[in-house]
């Protein structure tokens, strides 16, 4: 297969899909090795960026996305005549830091860390997507787990967990809401810099 074959294939499923899709399935599908499709998306992304199109390819841990240029936002929504997404609030900021570094993580868990009763934001934030169940904790009551999710990955405009800000070291409490404010400001930053 021919590498003009193959940036068409990987296009042609990915715009069919609509959802992102793991690079050993796509490999899997081609007949080819992994790291070419992988290479493949690299230089298919580049290219997208460096000509300013519509679409960007985004890569999402091990698997790859298309979706619309942020720069052409405004258009998009106006075109489709759909509202811009509200912004998270703080508390809602606050709950997505807590899962995003400590996940997967209970809502008691999250309550202890915010000092507040949480059960509106985590439902909240499961309606947008950003947090979704994983399962439920092994002690009485099986109370349930709950992680990030690709579209939160996709809202912060970040590839994988391993791309959060690094939490300060600090053995004190009073440095633990620290780093969870600074952990908050940066995702916000980060989102801020997505939705332009």
């Amino acid at each position: 297969m021919e590498i003009r074959d193959i940036e068409g294939a990987i296009e042609g499923i990915l715009f069919a899909s609509g959802e992102p899709v793991r690079e050993d399935r796509i490999a899997a599908v081609l007949g080819v090795d992994k790291k070419l499709v992988s290479d493949t998306a690299n230089v298919l992304m580049d290219r997208y960026s460096y000509e300013r199109r519509g679409i960007r390819l985004v890569r999402m841990e091990d698997s790859l996305q298309l979706c619309s240029s942020p720069e052409f936002a405004d258009y998009i929504r106006l075109a489709l005549e759909t509202r811009k997404p509200p912004q998270l609030t703080q508390p809602a900021m606050e709950v997505l830091a807590v899962v995003a570094y400590y996940q997967p993580v209970t809502r008691v868990y999250i309550e202890q860390v915010r000092g507040v009763d949480s059960s509106y934001t985590v439902s909240l934030l499961q309606e947008r997507g950003l947090i979704e169940p994983c399962g439920r904790l092994a002690v009485p009551g099986r109370p349930v787990l709950y992680r990030t999710t690709a579209a939160f990955l996709r809202t912060f405009g970040i590839t994988s967990l391993d791309e959060l800000p690094e939490l300060p070291e600090s053995a004190e409490e009073k440095d633990g809401q620290l780093k969870l404010q600074s952990a908050i400001a940066a995702l916000q930053a980060e989102a801020e810099e997505g939705a332009q």
